[in-house]
C-alpha cells in the first residue's frame, strides 16, 4: 500500500519541501510523519501549502529585487579599509569579512558578513577583488583598499627617536 503525502522539507533522494510524493504507508506513518517531514495529503494541507508556497515565492522575488538593488551600488564603488600595517606592508592582523561588512554598513549599504567570501583574510595592503554572494542568483565583486593607517609603521620609531628625556620614577608620599 502507498499514501500520498506533503513533504515539509527537503528529504534526499524523495523531494523538495511542498512536494507532494507518493510512498509506503510505513515509511510516512512511522518515519516522515512523526519526524515533522511530512503531512499528510488532505485537501485542507495541500491548500495551506499552496499558500506557503505563494507566500514563498512572493518573499523569494523581494529579496532577488532586493539583492539587485544592493548589487548596482556595489559596482559603482569601491571601499577603503585603513589597517596597522609594518613597513613591509604587512598588516599586523587582518581583514576579515566582519571588517569588510562593517566598511560597507559605514558607506550606507547592508551587508551580512557571511555573505561575504574570503578564502583567506587578508592580511597585506592591496587592492582586493572580493566576492559577495546576496542571493542564489544574484553575485558580484566588490573592490577593497586596504591601506596602512597613519602613525603605523614609522610614527612608533619616530617618536621612541625623539624622545631623549628619561622617564621619571614615581615616589610615594607619606
Amino acid at each position: 500500500m502507498s499514501t500520498q503525502i506533503i513533504l515539509t522539507t527537503s528529504v534526499e533522494e524523495l523531494g523538495a519541501e511542498g512536494d507532494t510524493v507518493i510512498v509506503a504507508d510505513g515509511y510516512a506513518r512511522n518515519f516522515l510523519i512523526p519526524k515533522g517531514m511530512a503531512m499528510p495529503a488532505t485537501p485542507a494541507n495541500l491548500r495551506r501549502i499552496a499558500t506557503l508556497r505563494k507566500k514563498r515565492e512572493e518573499q523569494r522575488a523581494t529579496e532577488l529585487k532586493e539583492s539587485q538593488e544592493i548589487v548596482a551600488k556595489l559596482t559603482k564603488q569601491s571601499f577603503t579599509i585603513t589597517a596597522a600595517a609594518g613597513p613591509d606592508e604587512k598588516l599586523y592582523g587582518s581583514v576579515t569579512a566582519a571588517d569588510i561588512s562593517a566598511a560597507l554598513k559605514e558607506e550606507g549599504i547592508e551587508v551580512d558578513r557571511r555573505k561575504i567570501v574570503l578564502e583567506h583574510p587578508i592580511r597585506a595592503t592591496g587592492v582586493y577583488d572580493i566576492d559577495v554572494k546576496l542571493h542564489p542568483e544574484v553575485s558580484t565583486k566588490v573592490k577593497i583598499w586596504v591601506v596602512a593607517g597613519e602613525g603605523t609603521a614609522a610614527a612608533p620609531a619616530a617618536a621612541a627617536e625623539t624622545t631623549t628625556e628619561k622617564p621619571k620614577k614615581a615616589t610615594k608620599k607619606k
